[in-house]
């Protein structure tokens, strides 16, 4: 059974940094894609960003490009989002979510199946 653990958020000062943690465990498939989502007004949830480790694509929002990066840990049973320059903006609870798959990752929540609980993320100005 595929699981999904978010750590790392926190309250931080604009201009700050945070490291989100995304811990998975019992991947039915070899090849897959993780995204990181957060709530957005007039949706239920918006693509921060993704990757894939069958075709190695990642994707960010325009809003977060340049200051996201997503990635994967060592062990590769962790994929982490290093969030820098944050923004009042950026408040949000971050989750991500996996979906079994080979080809590019995609934004769009309707396309991953399983999702971690969430981690709250706070930028104060």
């Amino acid at each position: 059974q595929v699981q999904l653990v978010e750590s790392g958020g926190g309250l931080v000062q604009a201009g700050g940094s945070l490291r989100l943690s995304c811990g998975t465990s019992g991947f039915t498939s070899e090849y897959y894609a993780i995204g990181w989502f957060r709530p957005a007004p007039g949706k239920e949830r918006e693509g921060v960003s993704c990757m894939s480790n069958g075709d190695g694509s990642t994707f960010y929002a325009d809003s977060v490009k340049g200051r996201f990066t997503i990635s994967r840990g060592r062990a590769r049973t962790a994929v982490y989002l290093q969030m820098n320059s944050l923004k009042p903006e950026d408040t949000a609870i971050y989750f991500c979510a996996y979906k079994p798959t080979f080809n590019l990752c995609v934004l769009r929540d309707d396309e991953y199946n399983v999702w971690g609980q969430g981690t709250q993320v706070t930028v104060s100005s």
